[in-house]
């Protein structure tokens, strides 16, 4: 039986803009040789297409990017879209895939750069916890990954492996209750402690939620 360590243990490794843009650019590189129409399969198992899984992930980046810029204790920023919907990021599909690949990589840097110039002590208000920059780039950066993972699934069929270390690091920051043993994947667990799949010696989850709090 392999010991179990703690995420934070067998990680080491903050969470900063630097992981926000190389999430961005691992989605960004596999989305754009994929035509429009593409997008139209479903994203692997949540109920969305492709193209509005992006836009949902395009749209939590930008509304992490806000909650930085605008530092709000009690609530999100409440911008709402035209029929007065939460989210408000929507890519013109007369742009194709280039568009759709603009968007997300704009969404991440600004994200990427609200994280590493808010000072540590800053706070901003997140359902699941008053988070700070380290913890929002977190959150982006496990949506960019866990989508990105049901986008790639939808458009291959397959999962593609994550880039090295950031599935670590988010379980560190975002998943406290996650141990992570030294010989498992750390992208099956992220993807287990996400509801996606199941793992040896860990029963499938059907509710869960990350903790966004500062620790």
């Amino acid at each position: 039986m392999s010991a179990a360590v703690t995420p934070g243990a067998a990680s080491g490794r903050r969470v900063g803009g630097d992981e926000v843009r190389t999430a961005a650019g691992w989605l960004a590189g596999h989305l754009a040789p994929r035509t429009a129409d593409a997008f139209d399969a479903q994203a692997g198992p949540v109920r969305w297409s492709c193209w509005t899984t992006v836009e949902h992930v395009v749209d939590d980046m930008l509304a992490y990017a806000l909650q930085l810029a605008a530092l709000p204790l009690l609530a999100y920023v409440p911008l709402v879209g035209p029929r007065g919907e939460d989210e408000i990021a929507h890519v013109d599909r007369a742009a194709g895939t280039a568009g759709l690949v603009e968007a997300l990589l704009g969404g991440g840097e600004l994200l990427a750069t609200l994280a590493d110039t808010r000072p540590a002590d800053a706070r901003a208000f997140h359902p699941y916890g008053l988070a700070d920059p380290e913890g929002f780039a977190a959150m982006g950066v496990a949506e960019v990954l866990v989508h990105g993972h049901d986008v790639l699934l939808g458009l291959t069929g397959e999962h593609v492996p994550f880039p090295a270390g950031l599935a670590s690091c988010v379980l560190a920051r975002l998943f406290p209750d996650v141990a992570l043993a030294a010989d498992e994947d750390a992208d099956l667990v992220l993807l287990w402690a996400t509801g996606r799949g199941e793992l040896p010696g860990r029963a499938r989850r059907t509710r869960w939620r990350w903790d966004s709090t500062v620790r």
